[in-house]
């Protein structure tokens, strides 16, 4: 079934690199709305489009991420200047959060932002991400805290996220939500399956009122190389390819 909004194909209108940087965001949205983290219109994922001139992609506001296309998403500059011609807007908040990260780690190619019920959950628990899961390692050998400010409609508010967020790939938004990022779409959605898996099962394991085993302090110290190992040194881009044929047998349209 052909899920995608009418729109009018900027393929041609683009570079090649752009071109293929809006495929895998079209298709990392519509992976977030398969697997039921999106928030009606509400969140948003960036990515960095290639090339000097600081441009970034992302949602036409308004559109449902089942919807989103390569062509749909809107390109902006880190001043929320919309520098291609669209008939769509971007959330405010969503330019606010997105434009901090991108302006302050030129090592990050994709920003990843939800409101998922679990993730907002455990951001609003004092201890925050336990390390009770084999998931949860991952996220938690890079992850900050930033506490709650209000809608992320303030410039002010810039400076401090991207302090809490220091150099790490995972942001948990007190009272908020998940954040994370990675030098390539496909890495921001890995490490972000990870980290909504993790706070799934510590509201799982915290709903059954028994005491929990936190795992051993020096098993997360050798949790970074592990990783490495598992995923053959590829991240992220290991299982992209397969996440790919995946929405291609459900609904191809996210390539349009």
């Amino acid at each position: 079934m052909n899920t995608a909004a009418k729109v009018i194909s900027v393929r041609d209108k683009v570079s090649a690199e752009e071109w293929q940087v809006r495929v895998d965001l079209a298709a990392c949205y519509r992976l977030i709305a398969m697997h039921g983290w999106d928030d009606l219109v509400f969140t948003h994922i960036s990515a960095r489009v290639p090339g000097p001139e600081e441009h970034f992609l992302i949602n036409a506001y308004g559109l449902m991420f089942e919807e989103m296309t390569a062509s749909s998403l809107v390109k902006v500059d880190l001043a929320g200047n919309i520098v291609m011609e669209t008939s769509h807007q971007v959330n405010p908040a969503g330019f606010t959060i997105h434009s901090a990260v991108h302006e302050a780690r030129q090592d990050v190619a994709c920003v990843l932002h939800t409101h998922t019920r679990a993730g907002v959950a455990v951001s609003a628990q004092a201890g925050g991400l336990l390390p009770i899961s084999q998931a949860s390692l991952f996220p938690l050998m890079s992850i900050g805290y930033h506490d709650y400010e209000g809608v992320a409609l303030n410039a002010e508010e810039k400076p401090r996220l991207v302090a809490d967020l220091g150099g790490n790939s995972c942001l948990i938004l007190r009272n908020h939500g998940l954040l994370t990022v990675g030098p390539t779409i496909a890495d921001a959605f890995l490490i972000l399956y990870l980290l909504e898996t993790a706070c799934q099962t510590q509201l799982l394991a915290q709903s059954a009122g028994t005491e929990l085993i936190e795992v051993n302090p020096d098993v997360l110290k050798g949790i970074a190389a592990q990783a490495r190992e598992v995923t053959k040194g590829l991240g992220g881009r290991l299982a992209w390819p397969g996440l790919l044929r995946k929405l291609d047998r459900r609904d191809s349209s996210f390539r349009d």
